[in-house]
């Protein structure tokens, strides 16, 4: 019993023990946390109040342009770069010190200070005087709070006078110059003060002195380099400086991606419609900073990386090619025809018709030099499908297939050319009397009667020689939704910004149906009709042309491709609502107009080796461009649609040339453009295939090794 009793007396002992050092060790651990709380509390809390992470982004150069064939079309180029970032607590007088300093070692252009700057500047060197413009009552209204901290400052600046302002000269407005870029900038955010024209002395001497110029650094920033120069110069597209930065309409859309507002973007075209590509990841770099903003140190998160590259579908030998022929013929056709005064501009489009690679756009224009008032050839590859024109009988495939799909018409159908004499309207005529003859004979000579027949037809209409001709003007909309199919009269989906449709006439009398019929009422832009016989030529696809080949890595290397992230596929956008024998019997009268008797074409294509197929096109229009007091003047446009070989399409093209020349006659613009830039394609492609030849030639005969006899 006592050893039982013994045993149960022990138990609470241990207990007893074990809350004591329980109890001990809290006792030290209140003692510890009391200890850094009283003790070391203040010494924490400044510390936590001392720095702060921000983390900032440093813009890095745009991705390359590439042509078709792997030349670099648009690069970077480096620049040596003064720039500037101020703390989050940099005083107005600190930065104006720092900048007297800095204007003692670099020179800056000082043509374009405002005056309202200018009078900023006088008010902070001369506060005092500044103060004495304000009259006693004015600053006892300011006492009163009648006048605020804005209103003296306006009355400041509208009483500084002209001597005044002229007293900032020399090395005062250089220091003005460089003050209007730091104070541009965002806090802990690199502005660049001078990256254009730093001489190798300047930027060695700002080196030098970094630690006296506080803010203040060096580096390498880049500019666009257009390396083909104003080839093809108004589809590449442009660029922001770093002065203007990102564009004030698309302020928030691009301060959402993490955009600086002084960074430089895309503003038009290629560079613009690509932006997202082009712009790059972003170097990120942590600045940690005191209470007052001063940087105690900076952390590199991320190196950044170049924007990805593009690979255009473009072939750049071509397109030099194409522009060079355009302007020697529209030079050639001004002087030596005396009724081109108006002539001012002309378009080529080339493209595969299979997959809609976009080989050249090429467009030039003639305007005069504000400067000289001489007239020079200036780049308009845009206007190839922002600008829209009346093409005549180019159009005259897609009124025969829509014949044959509205049963106006069946193939072989045989019809009476003759002039149309309509009651109350001018006689209707072909450009020539043909006679009795079927669809395909219609394209070959061009029968403008054929296509009024056509139309008359597919509107309900019966002709009657020297009667009214009422028609149904729902036709209007018929026709111009199978030209649609084709792509005429809408939107080809190109991948760049700015396509306009053309213009539909609004009137809908019955004899502007004829019109229509002819390519003679609604107006169509060259990228139209380069994808319409695109879609002839295919079989009847009508695909989405693109500018854009390959979306690639960057590399390092210079001018190297890096792999692939997106190959732009062939898109179909619709198939034509025809039978294929039906657009085979159209390609069939293509061929005809180029190669066989008397076709508009066969004079200067008949003897071309690729055999072509196409149509011409002639259009009686008026005068609307540039030069007011020619507004309304008849003249006559031309056009060209063709594609080669004929059996098996490789290369599309569209020629236009508005306004060609005045009066019945004149030169044959429209052909000697198109077959020269044909010649052009075919010469570049035979030419490349013959070292390739050659290659594989001497590599057959090098002997493999551990063959050798």
């Amino acid at each position: 019993m006592n050893k039982k009793k013994k045993k149960k007396s022990l138990v609470p002992f241990r207990l007893n023990v074990l809350f004591f050092i329980v109890f001990m060790l809290f006792s030290i651990l209140v003692l510890r946390l009391g200890e850094l709380q009283i003790v070391f509390g203040e010494d924490f809390k400044r510390e936590i109040e001392r720095t702060e992470a921000v983390t900032v982004s440093n813009p890095v150069p745009r991705g390359k342009m590439f042509d078709r064939n792997g030349n670099i079309i648009v690069d970077n180029t480096p620049l040596n770069a003064i720039t500037y970032t101020k703390s989050q607590k940099t005083s107005q007088e600190e930065m104006l010190e720092t900048a007297e300093k800095l204007a003692k070692i670099i020179n800056m252009d000082t043509e374009k200070i405002p005056v309202r700057d200018k009078k900023d500047y006088w008010i902070i060197k001369h506060p005092k005087q500044a103060k004495e413009k304000i009259t006693k009552k004015e600053w006892a209204q300011y006492e009163e709070k009648k006048l605020e901290d804005k209103d003296i400052y306006k009355l400041q600046l509208e009483r500084v006078t002209d001597e005044e302002l002229n007293s900032i000269q020399g090395e005062d407005l250089e220091t003005l110059a460089i003050y209007r870029k730091f104070n541009s900038g965002y806090a802990l955010t690199p502005q660049i003060v001078k990256n254009k024209d730093v001489t190798p002395d300047e930027f060695a001497a700002v080196s030098e002195n970094l630690e006296n110029l506080p803010g203040v650094d060096t580096t390498t920033d880049w500019d666009r380099l257009y390396v083909t120069g104003n080839t093809l110069r108004s589809i590449l597209g442009d660029v922001s400086s770093s002065e203007s930065g990102l564009p004030k309409d698309q302020l928030e859309k691009y301060l959402v991606k993490d955009y600086s507002r002084n960074d430089r973007v895309g503003k038009s075209y290629l560079e613009q419609k690509y932006e997202d590509v082009l712009h790059g990841e972003k170097a990120k770099v942590k600045n940690i900073t005191d209470k007052s903003g001063k940087v105690l140190s900076t952390e590199v998160i991320s190196e950044g990386k170049r924007g990805k590259d593009l690979v255009l579908t473009i072939d750049m030998d071509l397109q030099k090619q194409v522009e060079q022929i355009i302007e020697e013929e529209m030079w050639a056709a001004k002087q030596k025809y005396p009724n081109t005064a108006l002539l001012d501009r002309a378009f080529v489009v080339v493209m595969n018709p299979k997959t809609g690679e976009v080989l050249s756009l090429g467009g030039r224009q003639i305007v005069k030099d504000k400067e000289t008032g001489k007239p020079e050839m200036r780049d308009y590859a845009q206007g190839t499908f922002t600008s829209s024109y009346a093409v005549g009988s180019s159009v005259k495939g897609a009124t025969i297939l829509t014949g044959y799909q509205t049963g106006a018409i069946k193939p072989g159908t045989v019809l009476l050319d003759e002039p149309l004499r309509i009651a109350s309207t001018k006689p209707k005529s072909s450009w020539k009397t043909f006679g009795s003859i079927n669809d395909q004979r219609a394209l070959q000579v061009s029968s403008n009667v054929y296509m009024f027949k056509t139309a008359i037809a597919m509107a309900g209409g019966h002709y009657v020689p020297n009667k009214p001709l009422p028609l149904d003007y729902t036709a209007f909309n018929t026709m111009r939704r199978y030209f649609s199919q084709f792509g005429l009269g809408v939107r080809t989906g190109i991948d760049l910004p700015n396509e306009m449709t053309g213009f539909p006439g609004a009137d809908k009398t019955p004899g502007l149906l004829l019109d229509l019929a002819i390519g003679q009422y609604d107006t169509y832009t060259p990228l139209q009709l380069a994808q319409y016989v695109s879609t002839i030529a295919n079989g009847g696809y009508r695909v989405q042309p693109h500018i854009v080949k390959e979306i690639r890595e960057p590399l390092m290397e210079n001018n190297e491709l890096g792999p692939i992230i997106k190959e732009l596929e062939p898109k179909v956008l619709n198939r034509i609502d025809m039978k294929e024998e039906w657009i085979n019997r159209v390609q069939e009268g293509f061929r005809m107009v180029m190669q066989v008797g008397d076709g508009t074409g066969v004079g200067h294509w008949k003897n071309k080796t690729y055999n072509p197929a196409g149509k011409t096109g002639t259009a009686q229009a008026f005068y609307d461009g540039s030069d007011k007091s020619k507004r309304m003047t008849p003249v006559t446009s031309l056009s060209l649609v063709t594609y080669a070989p004929e059996d098996n399409p490789e290369v599309a093209m569209a020629v236009v040339v508005p306004w060609a020349y005045q009066g019945h006659s004149g030169p044959s613009i429209n052909h000697l453009i198109g077959t020269r830039v044909m010649d052009a394609y075919f010469n570049l492609k035979n030419s490349r295939q013959e070292p390739a030849a050659e290659n594989a030639e001497i590599a057959a005969e090098v002997p493999a090794a551990g063959n050798n006899q």
